[in-house]
């Protein structure tokens, strides 16, 4: 059986020690190197490799990141490629997940390539681990400051401080970023446990609002308030939320 596999590295030299390494094995076939997180998504998800070697820290989108956009019903099985420090290392062996450090050594290689073989042959993939990992990682690491989108036909990073407002559509959440609109495959609670309280704000069971772009807020005789946003959109913040909304600016409203 040949194992069809993806190289994924932002460095070159990298990428180049991970194909001599992998050249030394007959049954492999590298039918992609990738430089980026989002090259990274596509090539996974159009050529449904075996296996990728995935380095988790690039610019832009990272390891974690590409995983977690991917849209595939089978995941491949994984080897990261990490210099990533003591915690992650641990998360790896926990979720019975391969991994090797930089600078790779052959020997280990070799190692991690016998175990991610073991499992393709018996038909297994690294999903339940991938999906634990992934799952421990969201609970320990920072608010998000960026997230990957689908934007045609490829895959965008927009950062959260350019984001105006989200809201609900079904197990989706629609980004508005000045004008435009982004799809990201999450529901708005999922999302909004990981958005920073400091900078975004519930305002509606259905949308969640930047402060900075708050620029004016009506009350009604109800109670309930309409929010204009900086851009002219028009929002309504029901009475459920308004004390979250207070808190940030401080005062009642």
């Amino acid at each position: 059986m040949t194992l069809r596999v993806i190289i994924v590295d932002d460095e070159p030299p990298a990428r180049r020690r991970l194909r001599r390494f992998l050249d030394a094995h007959a049954d492999v076939e590298v039918i992609a190197e990738c430089g980026d997180g989002a090259s990274a998504v596509q090539a996974i998800e159009s050529r449904e490799p075996d296996l990728v070697l995935l380095d988790v820290q690039m610019p832009e989108l990272d390891g974690f990141e590409v995983l977690s956009a991917l849209e595939m019903p089978r995941l491949p099985a994984v080897i990261f490629v990490t210099a990533y420090d003591q915690y992650a290392l641990r998360a790896f062996a926990v979720h019975a997940l391969d991994y090797v450090v930089k600078p790779v050594e052959a020997d280990r290689f070799a190692d991690a390539m016998a175990h991610a073989r073991a499992r393709i042959a018996e038909h297994r993939t690294a999903a339940a681990g991938l999906a634990g990992l992934l799952s421990e990682l969201k609970s320990e690491r920072a608010y998000l400051a960026r997230i990957p989108v689908r934007s045609e036909g490829k895959i965008k990073v927009v950062d959260l401080a350019d984001v105006d407002w989200l809201s609900a559509a079904d197990n989706y959440v629609t980004l508005h970023v000045r004008g435009r609109e982004y799809l990201v495959r999450d529901t708005l609670a999922a999302l909004e446990r990981r958005l920073d309280p400091r900078s975004f704000v519930r305002v509606h069971r259905s949308a969640i609002v930047h402060l900075n772009r708050i620029a004016e807020l009506t009350p009604d005789a109800h109670g309930d308030f309409s929010i204009r946003l900086k851009d002219g959109t028009m929002l309504g913040m029901s009475r459920t939320y308004r004390a979250s909304v207070e808190e940030h600016f401080g005062r009642r409203l």
